[in-house]
């Protein structure tokens, strides 16, 4: 079974586990599986070291900026507008085919700015060039989200859903909860606030499914379950 199907098994089930008391460590489980293989969608395939051609750009300056979007909503030309690098803009789709990147200098701060290929619906499932556009996308410090203006509201709601898929959540604050992993010592759970649907027990059995033995955790602010595995 491929990670695809193995990921709608999962939503399946979780689709048709009734929430309640008795089954909350299930389903915390479950959305850990999930959460992995997600994540692992954006692995490279094929033989290990291989790399989507023309998306292994090396990080620099002071800071990483995305332009992620669908085709032909003006990724290139605001990239050639606000760097000295041209990035080949024409009037029909998939004119990017690669990841082209440019320098922004602002007070002193050099910015990478990266054009993406436009992604399409079904990226986050590999469709087109999708699992290499938002894994680059996922190195960077700044996202933006660049929408055609007659379809903006479609097309944000199906980029926010693209890249919720495989992890990556805009303008989300981080779970608050502290987490490093050791080389021994067990799994050592210290919870500085109330909690109200997490506990040892299910800290233990989601790190477990990660194959992780040996950590420190400590939640530092009360949250749901559903947020902290989600």
């Amino acid at each position: 079974m491929g990670i695809l199907e193995k990921i709608s098994e999962i939503e399946k089930e979780i689709a048709r586990t009734q929430k309640n008391k008795a089954t909350e460590y299930h389903l915390g489980v479950l959305k850990a599986k999930l959460a992995k293989y997600r994540s692992q969608l954006l692995e490279p395939q094929g033989k290990k070291g291989e790399k989507g051609e023309g998306f292994d750009v090396m990080k620099s300056g002071d800071a990483r900026v995305a332009l992620i979007g669908f085709p032909s909503v003006g990724k290139s030309t605001l990239l050639s507008t606000l760097t000295n690098t041209q990035s080949v803009a024409a009037s029909y789709e998939f004119t990017t085919l690669t990841c082209i990147p440019g320098v922004i200098e602002y007070k002193g701060a050099n910015i990478q700015l990266l054009d993406l290929p436009g992604i399409i619906e079904g990226a986050s499932q590999g469709k087109g060039r999708g699992r290499q556009v938002i894994a680059v996308a996922r190195t960077a410090d700044l996202v933006i989200m660049m929408v055609d203006i007659t379809k903006g509201e479609i097309q944000k709601d199906l980029l926010t859903a693209e890249l919720e898929a495989v992890g990556i959540r805009l303008n989300k604050k981080k779970p608050g909860i502290y987490f490093k992993q050791k080389k021994s010592g067990g799994i050592k759970f210290n919870a500085t606030c109330p909690l109200t649907r997490i506990d040892e027990k299910m800290v233990q059995m989601i790190l477990h499914e990660y194959k992780i033995f040996n950590a420190e955790v400590s939640p530092v602010f009360s949250f749901y379950l559903s947020s902290s595995t989600s």
